[in-house]
């Protein structure tokens, strides 16, 4: 194939750029802010090192990682961060982590490298869960025996994988743990303490063929890295020369896996659009710059940006072709649907590969975030309000003339919380409309663990009722400040179950919040309570959305007579 004058321009003009880009990657600042410790402590972290002394340093890297990750949502860095990261991995004290096997933490190579915090909670979730509740009380080094016990077992779910593969997957669980607790230093230095300290017999037949490996590993890395770099030039050019040639000689046909993007702008009315460009889009949030990132959704990560006109507005960048569906999906549900409990969505825009959805930016972030961090709190009334907003959102969507619209992932991170601490339903992607006369729709069994109806994963049927299930998890979240599965060592059970053993038992304020103080309205939280367990309830005896306003707002009524409690929200108490 002959490439003509015109079509060789950009190829050449790609490859500069490329060149530059990789250029200037190379030279970047290192993302992780570490220093390394010249201290000499002994540990392996079952046979991961391949050199003495590198143990203190190596809590160092696994804290600035976890740190990361909490930022970024990123497990690993890939191989240009670490690149970017080499001269603060060798360090000036004799303390070199390459020599350590960090760079084998390293994204690209597949499974649990390239995984993401929502990766690890989907994907190992009993592990992380797990990991967590035993490793939850470290008071000494004799004390950790659960915690590597548990550490152990992640090797397990790869034994058909090679050692480095699972050292991989643990270290990707521990990270996801340890990212979330970053701020508790001395859980985390106990946690550092009672996994890197002891050698564990997991496989023994492998690890000890592993330092031959590392030797062998280490020769090859260098040559690795002056290949991948180089090559990546070269395939990148030859890509983007048979792309153009491909759009070319298809001109007027769409590509295969795209949408046509007529069909998604047609739901639009032309006075909601702003028409944002993807160039708006990268200046509005500093080329999404990672000190932006406020979550990740169903489709793609969140960034909070300012659009030219000074608004604060919240972004999702779509980036895969098989989730273009979601963004018709939240087009489709949005564009004309407007509640003030409801996120509403402000523009969208698509770009070669890429697409973005702008919202309106809930300043005070999700709920998720006020009912399970220790130094949030959130008063008896504003849990009430929060839920009338989210009843009225979701009656509002059940009821809405077009055709019932079932969200389908009713949860906490989808409950944001405005600036005047108002509460607004979130992240419709999975969301899908029922024609007015039917019952349901069937659909594949979408959604998150603990909050899905078990009707609806028996029987794959989408109606109303999937998301008054699942509103009555997050109530009795908001009841109890706890998380779905209850990690309780003495009480281990799901959420639900316990509600209701306790409702039977007529010991209902053992449910409550701790965080609450017994400031609260009991005959309002037995309201409450009773009314989500019903929620919860088969089917057939689960109250509509209209009837979960109605018992709420009855709770806030019976709260607002009780003298002891305010009945107002105070900025000071946010």
């Amino acid at each position: 194939m002959t490439l003509s004058r015109t079509k060789t321009i950009p190829i050449l003009f790609l490859f500069v750029f490329i060149t530059h880009v990789l250029a200037k990657n190379l030279t970047d600042e290192c993302v992780l802010d570490v220093q390394l410790s010249s201290d000499c402590k002994t540990a392996n972290w079952d046979g991961f090192f391949s050199t003495d002394c590198c143990e203190s340093a190596f809590e160092e890297y696994l804290s600035a990682l976890s740190k990361h990750t909490n930022q970024t949502g990123s497990i690993f860095l890939n191989l240009i961060q670490q690149q970017t990261c080499r001269s603060s991995l060798e360090g000036s004290n004799g303390r070199n982590l390459l020599s350590c096997g960090v760079e084998k933490l390293t994204s690209g190579s597949g499974s649990c490298s390239d995984f993401t915090l929502t990766d690890v909670a989907n994907k190992l979730e009993s592990s992380l869960s797990s990991l967590d509740q035993d490793c939850e009380v470290l008071e000494s080094r004799n004390d950790c025996s659960s915690c590597l016990e548990r550490w152990q077992k992640i090797g397990a779910l790869t034994m058909n994988s090679s050692m480095e593969e699972t050292e991989i997957c643990r270290f990707a669980v521990l990270v996801s743990m340890v990212s979330r607790k970053i701020s508790d230093f001395k859980w985390v230095q106990a946690v550092y303490q009672c996994l890197g300290q002891h050698q564990i017999s997991f496989r023994l037949d492998q690890s000890q063929n592993l330092e031959d490996d590392n030797h062998k590993h280490k020769k090859k890395r260098t040559t690795v890295v002056v290949i991948l770099v180089g090559g990546l030039i070269g395939i990148m050019i030859i890509i983007m020369a048979l792309w153009i040639w491909f759009r070319r000689s298809v001109a007027g046909k769409l590509p295969m896996g795209k949408v046509d993007m007529s069909v998604i702008r047609s739901p639009f009315p032309k006075e909601a659009s702003t028409k944002l460009t993807v160039t708006d889009v990268y200046a509005a949030t500093n080329d999404l710059k990672a000190s932006n990132f406020i979550g990740e959704g169903n489709a793609g990560k969140v960034y909070k940006g300012v659009l030219a006109n000074g608004q604060n507005v919240a972004i999702k960048h779509i980036v895969n072709d098989g989730e273009m569906e979601t963004f018709v999906r939240e087009i489709t549900s949005l564009s004309h649907v407007r509640h003030p409990n409801l996120v509403r969505l402000l523009d969208h825009c698509e770009g070669e590969g890429e697409c973005f959805l702008v919202y309106e930016l809930c300043h005070w972030g999700n709920l998720s975030e006020w009912l399970f961090s220790k130094d949030k709190v959130l008063t008896w009334i504003q849990r009430l309000h929060i839920a009338i907003d989210c009843a009225r959102g979701l009656w509002f969507l059940h009821t809405y003339p077009g055709g019932c619209i079932v969200h389908r992932d009713i949860k906490p991170t989808n409950i944001l919380l405005n600036v005047n601490f108002q509460a607004k339903l979130a992240d419709f992607g999975l969301s899908k409309i029922i024609d007015t006369g039917l019952s349901h729709v069937s659909s594949e069994v979408r959604g998150t663990f603990g909050y899905v109806d078990p009707e609806y994963q028996k029987n794959s049927r989408v109606n109303p009722s999937g998301d008054v299930y699942s509103f009555g998890i997050v109530l009795l979240q908001l009841l109890s400040g706890q998380r779905v599965i209850n990690i309780d060592l003495q009480r281990p059970m799901p959420l639900g179950k316990m509600a209701k053993m306790l409702t039977r038992d007529g010991s209902m304020t053992e449910f409550a919040d701790p965080k609450l103080n017994g400031d609260y309205s009991f005959k309002a939280f037995e309201c409450m309570i009773n009314l989500a367990v019903s929620c919860i309830g088969m089917k057939q005896q689960r109250p509509s959305m209209e009837q979960v306003v109605a018992g709420v707002e009855k709770a806030l009524d019976i709260s607002i007579r009780d003298r002891s409690l305010t009945p107002s929200f105070s900025s000071d108490t946010v």
